[in-house]
């Protein structure tokens, strides 16, 4: 067993999950089929570095708010995410390991001030959810 693995998975699920560009998914299912490790300690290194990046997304979407009004930006994966939060709430958080949109999801979210314990808890849902689907099909 090597310690650096599990800090490495947790370190790539947590750089996923904010607005950096990474994956973690192969780094994940190559741990679980090599059986070095129990696939829920796996699970819950990734989950916990994917979740916790989702939550400082979401802290930066609240400290942002504080300088900039959200109609500076205008693009259309913006308007349509923010459509979204509008009309679900913090529970479409449950999509925020979706790629391309999960992130700025959470950065909405935070910046629309949606509920922080619901918001917080829907992104540990939907990413737990996430990676028990790719354990189960490694």
């Amino acid at each position: 067993m090597n310690d650096a693995d599990l800090l490495g998975l947790f370190a790539s699920g947590f750089v996923a999950s904010t607005l950096l560009p990474g994956g973690s998914e192969l780094l994940f299912a190559w741990l679980l089929i090599e059986h070095i490790y129990p696939w829920w300690l796996l699970w819950l290194t990734v989950t916990a570095g994917n979740t916790l990046g989702g939550w400082l997304t979401f802290a930066m979407g609240v400290w942002l708010a504080h300088y900039r009004p959200f109609t500076a930006f205008e693009k259309p994966q913006h308007q349509r995410a923010k459509r979204w939060l509008n009309q679900y709430g913090a529970l479409i958080l449950l999509l925020s390991w979706l790629p391309l949109v999960g992130d700025p999801l959470c950065l909405l979210a935070g910046w629309l001030r949606t509920n922080i314990w619901f918001s917080a808890s829907m992104i540990l849902l939907g990413k737990a959810a996430r990676y028990l689907v790719i354990a189960g099909l490694a």
